[in-house]
């Protein structure tokens, strides 16, 4: 994997009911050396102070910075490097606004946005913003630095240039692909609500159109101020850096397990929903951010798993960071320090797994073939980057009450570039496991594809596998599988023949879009013609009737 990041940028500024314009926006690319070491850099100031101070205030903060920012070691990290950037600039705008009568007051806001590898930083002070729009989800990234009083809102309590010494906030995340994110002036955000922004970003549109778009939407909103918007569209994100990603848990301890009822970082624990060997997961209330219900995964204490366990915690992270399709599961990003102690954080999603669908529920044709498409969409999308799942099979498929579905636990996958204790063995169930599996490799593209077919098989045959149930250590037989007609005669003999297909080793479908392919071409022209295992009987019934219901 060779890809680096990419962005495309596009910004609008307008001076609104204002006579002068005293906003300044830049993004600095920054050379092929400058991005790798630096990152790219998005910026938004507005100035304060009256005779010109203000826009002279905001420009020098931008353009300085950039200057000042690329000049640091790398060594500091990006926090120190921007602190040690922004210290002179904050120094020479309060110094000039004290000794010059024209300039007194001359302070601007700053919102930086630096784009390093698969990380953000945000550096901030003042009333600015910066936003990041992801699965059509908008989140304010800053803090305003203003009096709470109702009549005090509009006095900035952090700027630069308003006090000798600066103190910013800093917070870093996790870059997903096609994340958007913008930055705009209290111009916009005041005149525009949340779920308004949300909306304009979530078009399809280029940076640049939703930039102007949103500063005519303030306008027309009764903007009193000056109006601008930077927006930044993720194209492309790096290849997964195992350091980075051992970094993110490697402070944070397992702990003995939390009970119901208690408060773990701002989580309210509200009821324990799996219990298993390795971890134990709770429904929770998010109480300091706008999470809603989501659902904690905390691993069990033990010395002789805890390796593992952070390992499966850096594997979930990098693809929940990296594939992006609507039948996967995601997780929940937390802001910078917030975290305690290490747990994983998903969305609650409301539903059953496959598996226990299968225990009280026959599976119609369509219904099967949509569930089928669903699945075979996500495989595809894991395996597009390279990610083998390992443990694909009804267990860890999510039928959402709303519909749809999502298939879980991402812990034991396979990922590129990543070598580690998980990757000496095969992980998995055994009556999914391909023979390969059995032969003591790793995992790949087919044995998921494998796994997938005897998943669908067994949902379409009333909960049978197509070799017989494996038990633990012991070798299937893989000569012939049951034909499905034996299970349910009441399906056609397109499906039989597909399944047999999809759960032969050798012969199976070499990906799972042409599974998808032959599942839609077998719905809409297959023949109601079904299996010769049925009665002449049942044959006669089935094929009076609708063979869809």
């Amino acid at each position: 994997m060779t890809e680096q990041l990419e962005t495309q940028s596009g910004f609008a500024t307008e001076t609104g009911n204002r006579e002068a314009n005293e906003d300044f926006v830049g993004f600095y690319h920054g050379t092929e050396k400058e991005r790798a070491i630096y990152g790219s850099i998005a910026i938004i100031a507005d100035g304060i102070g009256g005779t010109g101070g203000g826009r002279y205030a905001a420009e020098l903060a931008v353009r300085e910075f950039i200057d000042a920012y690329y000049e640091q070691k790398q060594t500091l990290g990006v926090k120190h490097m921007a602190e040690k950037a922004l210290t002179p600039i904050n120094h020479w705008i309060h110094s000039q606004s004290q000794r010059n009568s024209e300039l007194k007051g001359m302070g601007t806001t700053f919102s930086a946005l630096i784009f390093l590898g698969r990380q953000i930083h945000t550096v901030h002070l003042g009333d600015t913003r910066i936003y990041r729009l992801r699965n059509n989800r908008l989140q304010n990234l800053t803090t305003d630095h203003v009096h709470q009083h109702p009549d005090l809102q509009h006095v900035l309590t952090r700027a630069l240039g308003i006090e000798d010494t600066v103190h910013i906030d800093y917070s870093q995340h996790n870059l997903n692909l096609h994340d958007r994110f913008l930055l705009c002036c209290d111009g916009v955000h005041t005149s525009l609500p949340q779920d308004k922004i949300q909306q304009l970003l979530s078009q399809n549109r280029s940076s640049q159109d939703h930039a102007q778009a949103i500063v005519q939407e303030a306008l027309q909103a009764g903007s009193q101020d000056n109006v601008s918007a930077l927006v930044v569209d993720v194209l492309k994100v790096p290849p997964p850096d195992k350091s980075f990603l051992e970094t993110v848990v490697d402070d944070l301890p397992i702990m003995a397990l939390p009970k119901v009822k208690e408060q773990v970082d701002g989580f309210r624990l509200n009821k324990k929903i799996s219990d298993g060997r390795y971890t134990c997961l709770f429904v929770a209330s998010d109480e300091k951010e706008s999470h809603g219900e989501v659902v904690l995964k905390f691993p069990k204490p033990d010395a002789n798993t805890e390796v593992i366990y952070r390992q499966a915690f850096i594997r979930e992270n990098w693809i929940t960071s990296h594939v992006h399709n609507p039948w996967i599961a995601e997780q929940v990003e937390l802001k910078t320090g917030r975290q305690s102690r290490l747990y994983t954080v998903m969305p609650y999603y409301q539903g059953i797994t496959l598996e226990h669908y299968l225990l009280e529920n026959d599976i119609t044709l369509d219904q099967g073939v949509d569930i089928s498409l669903m699945l075979c969409k996500a495989v595809y999308a894991l395996h597009k980057e390279r990610v083998i799942h390992r443990d694909i099979k009804p267990d860890n498929i999510i039928l959402l009450n709303e519909g749809g579905l999502k298939l879980l636990d991402l812990g034991v996958a396979r990922l590129p570039g990543l070598d580690d204790e998980l990757e000496t063995t095969a992980p998995g169930t055994p009556s999914y496991m391909s023979p390969d599996l059995f032969r003591g490799d790793r995992g790949n593209e087919q044995s998921d594809m494998y796994a997938l077919g005897v998943t669908l098989y067994r949902m379409f045959s009333k909960g049978h596998y197509p070799y017989g149930e494996v038990e633990p250590f012991t070798r299937p037989n893989f000569d012939k599988p049951v034909p499905l007609g034996q299970y349910r005669p009441d399906f056609p003999s397109w499906l039989e023949v597909l399944l047999a297909r999809a759960v032969n080793p050798e012969k199976g479908f070499s990906n799972a879009m042409d599974l998808a392919y032959e599942l839609e071409n077998g719905l809409a022209r297959g023949t109601t013609v079904l299996p010769m295992q049925s009665s002449l009987s049942t044959r006669v019934k089935s094929t009076i009737g609708n063979w869809f219901n």
